[in-house]
């Protein structure tokens, strides 16, 4: 799977996600060469990326001959068909998430991606943010001690229905299946896996046709994680609340680099990924200190996916994590359905394989 060269990507669609996240992401990485896209917006392409090849076909720019990475960014339906048809043509390939629609897609393309020895990773790039790990810090240093209560949340304020797949009735639309992916995987990256999970999954805005709130509850043995995302809150709500059995943490705000990259701020430079809004840790005597929030950086995703290429270190998220994220995902939605606990539809060699390095 060692690529020694410059590795040339083709990115395949250019909506908000490929626009703002992969392809200023991608070209900031040395080593990385965004060589095609596919879309159906020339002019718009161009404006922004006067030397790449625009294809309308992502059957097309999927089967370039100078293609070395394939990185689907299209609507969740596409991710399963599209990442099989990359397989199949010998790329390597990295899926924006959610990795598919369903486990049983997830198991396929995971299969395949071993008969065909190439790297297929999933868009995880929220590891690297500034809240994820400023917390993952206060807990792994052992200021709180052992956690009891990990509380995440992803709010926004949308009132406002659009007119967009995302919030059509449609496989794989929904806040659940935006969201719920990057909350799962961050939870996962520092618990493991749950026991058991329970969810409720509800559309409450008005003329709402796919799901706009989640909240979602993983047990484990000593400690309740909540995953919780809506498009209804316009304020009070802190992005990690962590209680420990000597103290606890919060985050009030988010990461801020969605919002660099929407500015046009390039990865990388002076300003990439600081975050001044300061972690608040409070200690067994209930007093608060504040605590500097770590830079982010989630170039280090398409970083690390390079190094993984030229064999110089793991997939930075392999299939078998990206399956068990995709096990949270329905069991969620099944808890959510028929109002019971669920356990995860995991085998036993896929539960090992997630703990495994890639």
């Amino acid at each position: 799977m060692s690529i020694q060269k410059e590795i040339r990507v083709a990115l395949i669609g250019y909506g908000f996600v490929g626009k703002t996240f992969h392809a200023p992401l991608i070209q900031s990485v040395h080593g990385l060469k965004l060589h095609v896209v596919s879309s159906g917006s020339k002019e718009k392409v161009k404006k922004d990326l006067p030397d790449v090849i625009v294809l309308d076909s992502p059957e097309a720019a999927i089967q370039h001959a100078d293609i070395d990475l394939v990185v689907i960014a299209s609507p969740n339906a596409t991710h399963a068909p599209l990442a099989k048809l990359a397989l199949n043509a010998g790329k390597h390939v990295v899926v924006d998430k959610p990795f598919t629609l369903d486990l049983a897609e997830a198991r396929e393309l995971a299969a395949l991606a071993r008969e065909k020895t190439l790297l297929l990773s999933v868009f995880q790039n929220r590891r690297w943010d500034t809240d994820y790990l400023g917390v993952k810090k206060v807990i792994d240093s052992g200021a709180i001690g052992q956690v009891k209560h990990f509380e995440s949340h992803i709010d926004r304020f949308r009132p406002e229905v659009r007119d967009r797949w995302r919030e059509h009735d449609i496989p794989g639309s929904g806040l659940w299946f935006d969201i719920g992916p990057h909350i799962i995987d961050q939870a996962l990256q520092l618990f493991g896996l749950p026991e058991t999970v329970s969810g409720d999954i509800a559309v409450l805005r008005h003329g709402g046709k796919s799901n706009d709130w989640a909240h979602v509850t993983l047990s484990y043995p000593e400690h309740k994680v909540i995953l919780h995302a809506s498009m209804l809150a316009a304020g009070g709500v802190s992005r990690f609340i962590v209680h420990g059995d000597k103290g606890s943490v919060v985050k009030p705000k988010a990461d801020q680099q969605e919002a660099q990259l929407i500015a046009g701020i390039e990865p990388g430079s002076a300003t990439w990924g600081e975050d001044q809004d300061d972690l608040m840790v409070f200690d067994s005597n209930l007093q608060v200190t504040s605590l500097k929030t770590p830079k982010g950086d989630q170039r280090q995703y398409y970083i690390q996916v390079r190094d993984a290429l030229a064999g110089k270190q793991a997939n930075p998220v392999s299939p078998a994590q990206a399956i068990a994220v995709m096990a949270v995902i329905e069991a969620a939605v099944r808890s959510s359905e028929t109002g019971t606990v669920q356990k995860l539809a995991l085998s036993e060699a896929e539960a090992g394989a997630f703990y495994q390095l890639s």
